[in-house]
């Protein structure tokens, strides 16, 4: 990893704001968008940048806002890779998103969110927070292929079900679904169950497959090559180089996504999924002078 001064922390406006710690990541999943030449990494994508100035970036941002609204992080990296756990970067910033009374929306893939759980208690009880989990790949050794450098799909979703017990709502993703690799039934329907037993507030799934970019189409099939020999050619010879690449299974599937989280109350439309990210508690959208810590 290398560390830089960066000269923000925070993206968009309004109700909704995003933040990003670190930039590459360490989790080596076979099918990360991230890794897309569009995003113009000047770095190798496992060489972590570490925004080592994030904690006083933020503050200074939240501490000169007259009204709160939900901090979301976790978009293009993951706030929980092994670095976090000697950098504590992550925790800093929960730290000021408590101090100033913000929400918090969390993506993640890792188990080492439960270290901060205290944190994210506090924010959930001053204000909102959300904890979102990666859920793709139900079977344990095909997830540890899939997604070999973080903890298996069990494992997070014993995460889920600890956020329940404390009261903190969860958004599961549920994307993507490689065709040809886990686009069966069998593995919708486990990962499905576990939501449903776990009390998710919404699984966010766009369709049942990928998209690939320049850069991670090349990485890709590279792991295919590995792991699964032969089917990149199945690949090729179906989708050619396109950007969308459905499973032939993707229509039986998503009626099946939908009747599961219809029939369980969970929310299952992308836009409502993200309505309930971003949407701050109403009762403490105003922020008047007294309400700011006295250091400030």
């Amino acid at each position: 990893m290398h560390f830089v001064d960066a000269k923000g922390i925070l993206t968009g406006s309004g109700g909704y704001c995003g933040m990003n710690i670190y930039r590459g990541c360490s989790h080596g999943c076979i099918y990360c968008d991230s890794r897309s030449t569009c995003y113009q990494f000047t770095h190798p994508f496992e060489d972590i940048e570490v925004k080592r100035n994030a904690p006083a970036l933020l503050e200074a941002a939240l501490r000169s806002r007259r009204k709160r609204c939900m901090i979301g992080t976790g978009s293009m990296s993951d706030p929980y890779m092994p670095c976090e756990e000697e950098l504590r970067l992550t925790r800093k910033c929960l730290e000021i998103i408590a101090k100033y009374g913000f929400g918090a929306a969390v993506q993640t893939k890792s188990d080492r969110i439960l270290r901060d759980i205290d944190l994210l208690e506090e924010i959930n009880r001053k204000a909102k927070c959300v904890v979102q989990m990666t859920l793709t790949t139900y079977d344990e050794t095909l997830c540890r292929i899939v997604e070999p450098n973080v903890c298996p799909t069990g494992r997070r979703i014993e995460v889920l079900d600890e956020m329940r017990r404390r009261g903190i709502p969860t958004v599961v993703w549920l994307t993507p679904i490689l065709p040809f690799i886990n686009d069966t039934e069998e593995n919708i329907r486990a990962i499905l169950d576990a939501c449903v037993r776990t009390g998710v507030k919404g699984v966010i799934c766009f369709d049942m497959g990928l998209t690939l970019r320049d850069g991670d189409r090349e990485y890709y099939y590279a792991a295919l090559d590995r792991h699964f020999p032969g089917l990149k050619r199945k690949y090729r010879e179906r989708y050619g180089n396109a950007y969308h690449l459905p499973s032939p299974e993707s229509d039986r599937l998503m009626s099946l996504f939908h009747r599961v989280c219809r029939e369980n109350g969970i929310l299952s439309a992308p836009e409502e999924c993200f309505a309930f990210l971003r949407e701050f508690p109403e009762k403490y959208e105003q922020m008047n002078l007294f309400d700011l810590p006295e250091e400030a």
